[in-house]
């Protein structure tokens, strides 16, 4: 994450301060609705989605609104500043707000591969040819970021250097980018790169397809909120994994929920989302690891000094997970 972003992300939680902490927890003791919210519009989101649209939550006791952001650097505004108290947001987001001093922790990863592809106009086809060119990614700090620098690094490209990263916004405005010719390549997920394609775009790398463990998508909570609630935090983690069992063995139900939440009536678009998304990256059991979080401390410490050496385990906590999979919780809803 670029400091200045991080000095605004690291204000808004001094301004917030306690007050807005202890009317969170509040929310959560007086039955009032607690926020959880999302980054992006994609297939990774499918479980957040499915938990509310199958009465996951209420059954587990919560009252929940949704609440969309256009990436995670706002997303993780919100949270610092007490106005959520759950967010489905990439592990890299998590770890930069946490090295800055954000009290945030990562309880579970949903997706463990950065489901994305570098999409290039069609004149584009070699990735030496992007040389000079830009590139479109959401914000900077976010999954979507790290996507881009990871293809580029691929290529023995090096971002901000050889090839220029451009703030776009949402990761729908991609598309938008490409066709106006504001860029010459874009990171793009599920379902934004299939419309890419199908206006002549190329997909140039599916990043997802090297096999790099990342903590894609995930669960991020303040520490100081799940210390206080943990029961409310461990029935927000059970309706995740309830869901996502859901989705895995009920595409007909996905597809229609993620036609409501794209406001599509492309049915095909939303097969193939569904069978990349979620029946292929999503995991039955959501335990983030060490591994995944090693890609994003390395990857983060290249524009962040500050991440160079620090221990992949400071940033996420699995005791919730480890307690339903030994409870036997998770088996009995993938039997």
């Amino acid at each position: 994450m670029n400091r200045p972003l991080l000095r605004v992300l690291l204000s808004m939680m001094a301004i917030a301060g306690f007050v807005t902490l202890s009317t969170s927890i509040a929310s959560a003791q007086d039955g009032r609705r607690l926020r959880a919210g999302y980054a992006s519009l994609s297939g990774n989101m499918a479980p957040y989605w499915a938990a509310k649209d199958s009465g996951l939550y209420k059954k587990y006791g919560l009252d929940i609104d949704l609440v969309a952001f256009p990436s995670g650097t706002e997303g993780m505004a919100a949270m610092i500043a007490g106005e959520i108290e759950f967010l489905a947001i990439a592990g890299s987001t998590t770890a930069s707000a946490a090295i800055g001093g954000a009290d945030v922790v990562s309880l579970a990863i949903t997706t463990e591969r950065l489901v994305t592809s570098l999409m290039t106009i069609p004149s584009i086809q070699r990735a030496e040819e992007l040389r000079g060119k830009a590139v479109g990614i959401s914000r900077f700090g976010t999954s979507i970021d790290t996507a881009a620098r990871m293809a580029l690094h691929h290529y023995g490209l090096e971002a901000m250097k050889d090839v220029m990263l451009v703030q776009v916004g949402a990761v729908s405005s991609g598309v938008a980018a490409l066709r106006g010719g504001r860029i010459q390549g874009a990171i793009l997920s599920y379902p934004n790169l299939i419309q890419a394609r199908r206006e002549g775009f190329r997909e140039l790398l599916d990043i997802a397809s090297l096999g790099v463990p990342y903590a894609s998508t995930g669960i991020t909570v303040r520490k100081s909120f799940m210390a206080q609630r943990r029961d409310v935090v461990v029935n927000y983690v059970k309706s995740i994994v309830e869901a996502t069992a859901r989705i895995k063995r009920d595409k007909a139900f996905t597809i229609e929920m993620m036609m409501k939440y794209f406001r599509t009536k492309d049915r095909e678009m939303m097969e193939e989302t569904y069978e990349v998304s979620v029946a292929k990256y999503l995991k039955r059991v959501p335990t983030p690891t060490a591994e995944s979080f090693r890609t994003v401390i390395d990857e983060l410490a290249l524009v962040n000094p500050k991440a160079k050496g620090q221990d992949p385990k400071r940033f996420y906590d699995e005791s919730i997970l480890q307690e339903l999979d030994k409870s036997g919780f998770i088996n009995a809803l993938n039997r």
